[in-house]
């Protein structure tokens, strides 16, 4: 696989913990833009096939799942050549949820505590979005467990105006600002945010992680079973795994064989929760 991020963007990665990549996709965003939309359509146009109201974020998990020009990002040498850089070339694909957001997103990690493997998430931003509209915030270094910086902000995250006598949009941060086809990438440990737009933000992402050794897997198991709470019973959506080609599989096929448990998990979580969950 040909090489995608430069020496110096790796070391960007590595040291602030995200990268944007201006137009990476900008040729083909409107086929991209179209596939989304179908992908609400075909599922009743918001939450849990309900409209959305504009209020409270809709989501689709998975989501690229569920349309081959969107399953096909994971073929494109753009996509898979920098999930390649930053994760090895048998990465894992863990998953993606489609979104139509509403209001602020407060400051949180995807997950804070991963130390043993790395977690990365792409975002796909559909709409333009600066910093008073909705863009991606993130907190630069934000994603190094053990570091003094890090894990402040990780003890405080949840009481922000007690703490540091601002509220969330006025914490220090880099707003990513995006239009259509750009790129943003970021370690799951990184803290991040939104603040601001209208109540229809378009996004959707694509999750990835190393691949994990045999000693490891309860690991990904454990990962694995957090989609329960999407009331999904397998890993991966049909469409993605049908139109699988041979080098796609490499990347599925640890998720296909370590899934065996998520149903029973699902029906629990159907059983529990009055719809499933929001993100």
């Amino acid at each position: 696989m040909a090489r995608l991020l430069t020496t110096p963007q790796q070391n960007f990665f590595d040291t602030f913990g995200y990268l944007s990549l201006p137009g990476l996709l900008a040729d083909v965003i409107e086929e991209i833009i179209e596939a989304f939309e179908q992908v609400w359509a075909d599922r009743g146009g918001g939450h849990h096939g309900e409209q959305h109201d504009e209020e409270r974020r809709s989501c689709i998990v998975p989501f690229i799942d569920q349309h081959p020009r969107l399953c096909a990002l994971l073929d494109d040498e753009r996509i898979d050549g920098l999930l390649c850089d930053l994760l090895g070339d048998d990465y894992n694909y863990s998953g993606s949820d489609g979104n139509y957001y509403a209001g602020d997103t407060q400051w949180h990690s995807d997950g804070f505590k991963q130390t043993q493997h790395r977690y990365v998430k792409i975002g796909f931003y559909l709409d333009d979005l600066d910093a008073d509209t909705g863009c991606l915030r993130v907190i630069p270094g934000s994603h190094i467990p053990q570091d003094s910086f890090a894990e402040t902000l990780q003890q405080h995250v949840k009481e922000i105006g007690d703490w540091w006598g601002v509220d969330g949009s006025q914490v220090p941060a880099q707003a990513m600002a995006t239009t259509p086809g750009d790129i943003a990438v970021f370690n799951h440990n990184l803290k991040h945010a939104a603040f601001g737009g209208s109540g229809r933000r378009r996004m959707f992402t694509i999750n990835c992680t190393q691949r994990f050794a045999e000693a490891d897997l309860q690991i990904w198991r454990d990962y694995i079973s957090g989609m329960a709470r999407f009331w999904t019973d397998r890993m991966y959506g049909e469409t993605m795994v049908s139109t699988a080609s041979p080098a796609r599989m490499v990347h599925l096929e640890q998720g296909m064989a370590n899934d065996g448990h998520l149903a029973a998990l699902s029906a629990k979580a159907r059983e529990e929760m009055n719809e499933p969950s929001r993100g």
